[in-house]
């Protein structure tokens, strides 16, 4: 179950309007200074691009912080979307209405974190679809936006990926360093095992030798790391003939034009950093309907 993050987002929320608002409560002059604080609006919260939504939850917990900050009377959120939908340009995805000042105060903030978790969404979901029939799993890393990991990782469960592990206290990753100060993956691995029994240990190959180490000391999960094709097919097939159980991620450079290619040779996962550190934002934005009419 995709459980979402709330005490990490009102966390986020909070240090988010500090930076606009200029601590707390802070203030937004242009607003306080050409908006009556009694003025009330409907305003739409509207897809700009094609996507997969994350981070719904945001838009209400957003304009409550604001509401307490501002002493403004509420902006109701009428939620019309949930996470994981996939919407369309022009897609209304909630409706504010209330206060125009708490509207406006809080509008970059929720778009900001809406937008950025909708684009982790809507990339992951790209590679999904790109993996579909091959029995291969996209993962993501610890390369996140610091203080959002729990959100970015929420949003890349919203497009259909599978979170790796959280940070560097969940699991054990054995990786070229940690080989190279213990002299060996098999000595990392028996390093680690030792000093952290119940910890997961996933330990990193570059080779099919290094791979058959690393079972052979006891790793249960492999990372193949910037293997072409071919060696990881090779690499694939000899860890299967030894008949151990063991979970083989490819990773390293991967793109969503080799992924298949990659995912055919019989791995497990694909581990992807891109799906955090370098998507794109959806396009989202806030439009003032003119109640007049």
């Amino acid at each position: 179950m995709n459980v979402f993050p709330e005490a990490r987002a009102n966390a986020v929320v909070d240090g988010a309007l500090d930076e606009d608002l200029g601590g707390f409560p802070g203030v937004d002059v242009t607003s306080s200074a050409t908006i009556p604080a009694a003025q009330r609006s409907t305003a739409n919260v509207v897809a700009r691009a094609d996507g997969v939504l994350a981070g719904v939850p945001l838009i209400s917990l957003v304009f409550r912080a604001v509401t307490e900050r501002t002493r403004s009377s509420e902006v109701d959120v009428e939620l019309l979307r949930q996470d994981g939908d996939t919407v369309r340009e022009g897609d209304v995805i909630a409706i504010l209405r209330g206060s125009t000042r708490a509207t406006l105060v809080g509008e970059r903030t929720m778009l900001n974190l809406l937008s950025r978790l909708s684009g982790i969404a809507s990339h992951t979901r790209q590679w999904v679809d790109v993996l579909e029939g091959t029995g291969a799993r996209v993962l993501d890393t610890r390369k996140t936006t610091p203080g959002l990991r729990a959100l970015e990782k929420y949003a890349v469960r919203c497009g259909g990926g599978t979170n790796k592990r959280m940070g560097l206290y969940d699991v054990a990753m054995i990786k070229d360093n940690h080989k190279l100060a213990a002299g060996s993956v098999s000595a990392a691995f028996v390093a680690v095992h030792q000093a952290y029994p119940g910890v997961d240990v996933q330990a990193e190959a570059t080779t099919t030798a290094e791979a058959l180490e690393a079972v052979a000391a006891g790793a249960r999960f492999l990372m193949c790391d910037n293997m072409s094709v071919d060696l990881l097919r090779t690499t694939v097939m000899a860890v299967r003939a030894t008949g151990e159980r063991v979970e083989i991620e490819a990773t390293g450079g991967l793109t969503l034009e080799v992924a298949r290619a990659y995912a055919e040779t019989g791995v497990d996962f694909l581990s992807v950093g891109a799906l955090t550190h370098s998507c794109p934002i959806l396009d989202i934005a806030v439009d003032l309907v003119d109640d007049r009419s």
